[in-house]
């Protein structure tokens, strides 16, 4: 059994893991921490990386499954537009693209619904199992393989990608561990054998 989070388009690494074990628990009951992959991801865009990020409601709910997502700013057109811009030259942008656009169209109440509807779009695309149960209260000390601060959005990866070409390979070295979008896009049906080669 691992223990991990949910995530807004989870990084490759996290799709690595979650391929590796067959019995997983996502965390609902941890508080919100600021800063991460939970309402958050990382693709390359024209100008290097660019970090796609939800606003989130400060009601005072702190427990992840609780966090309302704001609509204040039309985020959902920013991040659509900016995978437009960054990924319209892919070789497989327009093979996911009427799956993909169902998500920006929708309005979750809450980010982690949203987070579990990336989930769902990836463990399809990548021929994963969706398979999995939800923590009833917060786990202080785990026992089990506990990957929830695994993650680090601010912090260089343990976790190393093997090279595949990227939209802007001839602008920037390899950029590792971006959004699981970043590989869909550049790979298309190899992502689900690629991300079980390291």
């Amino acid at each position: 059994m691992v223990l991990l989070p949910c995530f807004y388009f989870a990084p490759i690494s996290y799709y690595n893991v979650w391929g590796l074990h067959k019995d997983k628990a996502i965390e609902r009951w941890e508080n919100f921490p600021k800063q991460t992959y939970r309402n958050r991801c990382i693709i390359q865009g024209a100008n290097g990386k660019l970090p796609l990020i939800i606003p989130i409601e400060h009601s005072g709910a702190r427990i992840i499954k609780d966090i309302k997502i704001s609509y204040s700013s039309a985020w959902q057109k920013i991040h659509w537009k900016s995978l437009q811009s960054s990924y319209q030259s892919s070789p497989y942008f327009e093979y996911y693209e009427d799956s993909l656009s169902k998500i920006f169209e929708k309005k979750e109440t809450f980010l982690f619904d949203l987070n579990l509807s990336t989930l769902e779009w990836a463990c399809k695309i990548l021929d994963l199992d969706n398979n999995f149960i939800y923590t009833q209260e917060y786990i202080q000390k785990s026992e089990i393989m506990d990957f929830r601060i695994s993650f680090n959005a601010k912090k260089n990866d343990e976790y190393k990608n093997p090279y595949y070409i990227q939209v802007f390979s001839d602008r920037f070295e390899f950029m590792n561990n971006l959004s699981i979008l970043d590989l869909v896009f550049n790979v298309g049906p190899k992502s689900a054998n690629y991300i079980k080669t390291f």
